[in-house]
């Protein structure tokens, strides 16, 4: 199970210059992170499609700025792996501006979806009994920055869903007109499966305004939720995401099949931080 079991540190955003550092400072994610480490930023850039259906660049931006003022010899990639078929995760990153950020602060940029691989298998998987995933995962700190969103099949996509942007199409599209679509097949078992071969080391949660009916149209959440969240702990997040949402993790399977595995979603210990 993660560090920190249950713990998820949320605050009220002012603006992502103002809120996240005290946020971050309070859940305590420098404790995990050596200066000669290499951290991967996972955001959610399923699609060239804007804020609040993809993490927004000024919260990357604002999430290097911290690392980098903290631990400058921090080595810092950006990681992403898009499941449209019709362009390739380049073509999302110059789309939402992470090319332009890349160029800036000197970060580097890497297409989850043409990696090098690695085979790995559990027993304790049926869905998925073999994987195969970026051999960059295995050496890098894993920090996950979902967007939060209700989802069409999933229920929610936050930061367990958020993975299966690291799922090569050469390996999981199966079919379909999208590059992940092989995770359709029993969503949640997929979702849960995969979550126990690699999970997110940290979550930074945007939550600053939310998708309320699905993952790539519907309703925003009115008002906009307003709020940042961050946590070790995968399963808790998602809980206190799903909170946030008005839904039951209860009835999301992969929430539920993980709970007491790789996290705690009750009960949360939920700490309030002043931005």
């Amino acid at each position: 199970m993660t560090r920190h079991p249950g713990l998820v540190h949320s605050a009220r955003l002012a603006d992502f210059h103002t809120t996240l550092p005290p946020l971050l400072d309070a859940a305590g994610l420098l404790s995990a992170l050596d200066d000669d480490q290499t951290v991967l930023i996972k955001p959610n850039l399923v699609e060239a499609l804007p804020p609040p259906i993809t993490t927004p660049v000024d919260l990357i931006a604002e999430l290097i700025h911290y690392l980098h003022q903290r631990l400058p010899k921090l080595r810092i990639l950006i990681g992403e792996g898009t499941g449209s078929l019709d362009y390739d995760t380049v073509h999302v990153f110059d789309t939402l501006g992470y090319s332009g950020l890349a160029r800036q602060t000197g970060v580097k940029l890497i297409n989850l979806n043409s990696e090098p691989l690695t085979r790995h298998q559990r027993t304790d998987c049926h869905r998925w009994p073999e994987m195969h995933l970026p051999s960059l995962l295995d050496q890098v700190f894993l920090l996950s920055v979902p967007v939060l969103k209700a989802h069409s099949l999933a229920g929610v996509t936050l930061t367990m869903k958020n993975m299966m942007g690291c799922a090569p199409p050469s390996h999981y599209q199966q079919g379909g007109n999208w590059g992940k679509s092989g995770f359709h097949l029993d969503i949640q078992a997929a979702i849960s499966d995969l979550n126990r071969y690699r999970t997110p080391d940290f979550t930074l949660l945007d939550a600053s305004i939310g998708m309320a009916e699905a993952h790539l149209w519907g309703r925003h959440c009115q008002p906009p939720v307003g709020r940042l969240a961050a946590a070790f702990d995968p399963v808790a997040i998602d809980a206190y995401g799903c909170e946030l949402l008005g839904r039951s993790w209860q009835h999301i399977g992969h929430i539920e099949k993980n709970h007491g595995i790789l996290g705690q979603a009750t009960p949360l210990n939920l700490v309030e931080v002043a931005s």
